[in-house]
């Protein structure tokens, strides 16, 4: 089962140099996984490229729709971020041995707490869920 990031989730919802790839590779999957992290970040990338002028208002709606609607139907399993999840994103940033963000951090404990390959674009995460021992894919 993956539990995909964000990077991945933006790559497949929206046009970026990476979205063929991520498209063919999701399709060959059986389970994949989210959490309400991932959705809310999700939304947060898609408003953050309608106020850039990346796309149009009309197709940050149409995105966003396709996703609920794929989210509502199944395709995706959701995972709730818990207490768990931050303690163990807490003890990583405090190993001082990462440059890991909050919000990283918190991928990387759900990911690993819940026995999932994290499947990421994001090369710092990657490199983070390598160092500590996380099952990790990087799509480039």
């Amino acid at each position: 089962m993956c539990y995909l990031d964000t990077s991945v989730l933006a790559a497949y919802y929206c046009p970026e140099p990476l979205s063929h790839k991520i498209q063919t590779f999701l399709g060959q999957q059986n389970k994949l996984v989210i959490s309400s992290l991932t959705e809310v970040e999700f939304f947060s990338a898609v408003s953050r490229k309608v106020r850039m002028g990346e796309i149009e208002k009309p197709d940050g709606n149409r995105i966003l729709a396709k996703f609920t609607a794929h989210a509502e139907t199944g395709i995706f399993t959701m995972i709730s971020v818990e207490n768990k999840h931050w303690r163990l994103a807490r003890g990583w940033i405090s190993l001082f041995s990462t440059p890991l963000k909050t919000l990283d951090a918190l991928h990387l404990a759900i990911a690993s707490a819940e026995n999932l390959q994290l499947v990421t674009s994001d090369k710092p995460l990657y490199q983070a869920a390598a160092s500590l021992d996380v099952n990790v894919y990087k799509l480039s």
